[in-house]
């Protein structure tokens, strides 16, 4: 008896044709979602530093009488330099997941950009804030707001837990500056540590605007170190 040859149908040809397709429709459009993103945060990031240089030329020359403003989520507080490695990002209010998508997010419950105590603002590792990998002791940051330019100086950087917040802690004296953003810096998936920079007011380019040092006293903050930045 002559054994028969099996003999694969037309139909599922064809659906193993298909596969390479599939995954290449797959790839095509993770790349298309992936660029869509990175443009519509730079162009995002554009337009939200020429509101801020509308906001400093509208500013009135005497502000101290005015209220505490009150920011929503997304809202245009400043924008970050650090001439040495190159970055510039606009921060916003906020540290949600849309919020660090666009800039980079100043932390609730710690002062606002610009006022005395510890400033604490957050940024994605694999976007606004991938150059601070370089960051190093004595570099200069600059935070532009619409009341003034305010320098800052790093005095440490250090890896930390997720859990350690003492980092966000109300600073009674000093007017401070602390970035927090995951580490390690190329790590796929959600990363294990956080990446912190402490660095402390040098000196204020516009008069009007608070001292280094400062009795005000700052709420503590709720944020945790635990999102994924």
């Amino acid at each position: 008896m002559i054994p028969t040859k099996k003999t694969t149908s037309p139909a599922r040809i064809s659906g193993f044709r298909w596969i390479p397709r599939l995954f290449f429709m797959a790839g095509a459009l993770a790349l298309g979602y992936v660029a869509f993103t990175v443009l519509n945060a730079r162009l995002y990031q554009v337009s939200a530093k020429r509101y801020l240089e509308s906001q400093i030329r509208a500013e009135p020359e005497h502000i101290d009488s005015r209220p505490r403003p009150v920011f929503k989520n997304g809202d245009v507080l400043g924008r970050m330099d650090i001439e040495r490695l190159g970055m510039s990002v606009a921060v916003l209010q906020g540290t949600d997941w849309r919020t660090l998508r666009l800039g980079a997010g100043h932390v609730k419950g710690t002062p606002l950009p610009g006022e005395p105590g510890n400033i604490g603002i957050a940024g994605h590792r694999d976007t606004f804030f991938r150059g601070l990998k370089d960051i190093r002791e004595n570099d200069e940051i600059q935070l532009q707001t619409a009341s003034g330019l305010f320098h800052y100086e790093v005095d440490w950087v250090k890896v930390v837990d997720p859990d350690e917040n003492a980092v966000l802690d109300p600073s009674t004296n000093d007017s401070m500056l602390t970035l927090v953003t995951c580490f390690p810096f190329y790590f796929i998936g959600p990363a294990p540590k956080r990446f912190v920079v402490r660095a402390h007011l040098a000196s204020v380019s516009q008069p009007g605007s608070p001292s280094p040092k400062s009795n005000v006293r700052q709420p503590r903050s709720k944020f945790r170190l635990r999102i994924d930045t």
